[in-house]
């Protein structure tokens, strides 16, 4: 696979201080103590679904893997951390020969998730392991919210095109991230050219308000457009006149005007009156893309209007009011020592109320019904039964430190279509609503 494959992941810089401090005073506790080696199971999971949501989408794990391969202390980092007394100078020895060398499994990118779900597990010794938890955290939090925004945008699209226009509505690498996640769940394009380079995700774009009011008369503003960018070209029709402008912009382009966009407005009545006039002047394979602080409800709103693609920004890049997963990373199981033959002993956090979990390495399956429609997330510990409960959900992403799973985003975009096209078909329902399939523990 090429690097417009997998992504361009060069001159990535390192992810080692993307941490909390106290991941690094752990390691130097446990470094004192003769704990650091101690073999360990760690898990990423969330204990509920954000309120309202029926499923969770995993994004961010081609990220993460980038992430772990790229976490390691070079001598200005451990400089800063002497400089400023953050460890000792053992641990800062330690540091400097950091690479991660354990095994991790976890759901693919762009499967669903529940309750409970282990969605990463990370194995390895207590120290290796501990150190990248925030990191880990940053990313499939982040990117989780917001391809399960776009999933349930795609959802209401029904098929109509998505464009992620949010890079002006959050932090510029957030943008990018951002992006990548909304092409994971559902979305066509973006208008952000860092993560078209980056990712391989379509582009686009043409022109904004501040084009037309450049120039003497929208007519002039058109017509420059058009002779720059071609008759199949898209025109914001919003400035000034919609109908005015519609009838300006195809007297210019005529009949191949590709597209006309809409920004403002009653959205579903402008809509509907622009489609009456494109066809009138014969402009009838113009297609017609809406904008303006879009979320799911309002693609929603819009599937009985001739609409034929959508532009999200705001709601999209915030998670659409969730813009976090709530996931946490916790130690599940430990060995008394480093020894492989030393078994591991479930542990876990006796928390009163909801920050209670289950201890356990954890395997996960979904049991499917007669018609292959999932009817219940299996979770349970030890080893996997004899007789399968359903599909396997987790699959092997590193091996002794080595990444061993990268892919193509395009193949955790189709996952995501066939995981969601899996589903009850409650699923797709916007209103707030338990987990569309129950967490069953055995």
């Amino acid at each position: 696979m090429n690097s417009a494959d997998l992504g361009r992941r060069v001159g990535v810089p390192s992810t080692a201080l993307f941490t909390d401090q106290y991941e690094l005073t752990m390691v130097q506790a446990a470094l004192k103590a003769g704990t650091a080696d101690r073999r360990s199971v760690f898990e990423a999971f969330t204990r509920r679904l954000p309120e309202g949501r029926r499923y969770g989408v995993v994004a961010g794990t081609g990220r993460v893997l980038d992430a772990v391969e790229n976490f390691h202390f070079d001598d200005e980092m451990l400089a800063f951390l002497r400089d400023q007394r953050i460890v000792d100078a053992a641990t800062i020895d330690w540091l400097a020969d950091y690479r991660f060398g354990g095994d991790i499994w976890g759901y693919p990118e762009g499967e669903v998730y529940f309750p409970g779900s282990p969605l990463l597990r990370v194995e390895g010794s207590f120290a290796e392991c501990v150190l990248l938890e925030t990191v880990i955290l940053s990313i499939l939090n982040h990117d989780s919210a917001i391809a399960a925004a776009a999933s349930r945008m795609s959802a209401a699209a029904s098929g109509r095109r998505l464009i992620e226009m949010g890079a002006r509505r959050t932090h510029e690498l957030s943008a990018v991230a951002s992006a990548r996640a909304a092409y994971v769940g559902g979305f066509h394009t973006t208008s952000d050219l860092a993560a078209g380079f980056r990712y391989n995700i379509p582009t686009v774009g043409t022109s904004a308000h501040a084009f037309t009011l450049l120039h003497d008369s929208e007519r002039d503003a058109f017509r420059a457009q058009v002779d720059s960018l071609g008759r199949g070209t898209s025109l914001l029709v919003d400035t000034y006149d919609v109908t005015e402008a519609v009838r300006t912009a195809v007297e210019i382009a005529g009949p191949e005007l590709g597209a006309v966009r809409i920004d403002s407005g009653d959205l579903l009545l402008v809509a509907h009156r622009v489609r009456q006039q494109l066809d009138e002047l014969g402009a009838t394979e113009t297609k017609i893309v809406v904008t303006s602080d879009l979320d799911e409800y309002a693609i929603a709103s819009l599937a009985a209007a001739p609409v034929d693609a959508y532009g999200v920004g705001t709601q999209l890049v915030t998670g659409s009011g969730h813009p976090t997963c709530s996931m946490v990373y916790k130690l599940v199981a430990r060995a008394g020592s480093a020894d492989p033959a030393d078994p591991l002993v479930p542990v876990v956090k006796k928390s009163l109320g909801a920050k209670s979990s289950r201890g356990g390495r954890k395997w996960a399956a979904r049991r499917l019904d007669e018609y292959g429609v999932a009817e219940a997330e299996v979770i349970g510990t030890g080893d996997l039964p004899a007789e399968p409960v359903g599909r396997q959900l987790q699959v092997e992403l590193v091996r002794g430190g080595e990444v061993i799973a990268r892919e193509p985003l395009e193949a955790a975009r189709e996952r995501h279509i066939a995981a969601r096209s899996g589903l009850p078909m409650s699923a797709m329902q916007l209103s707030r609503g338990e987990p569309v399939i129950p967490t069953e523990y055995v």
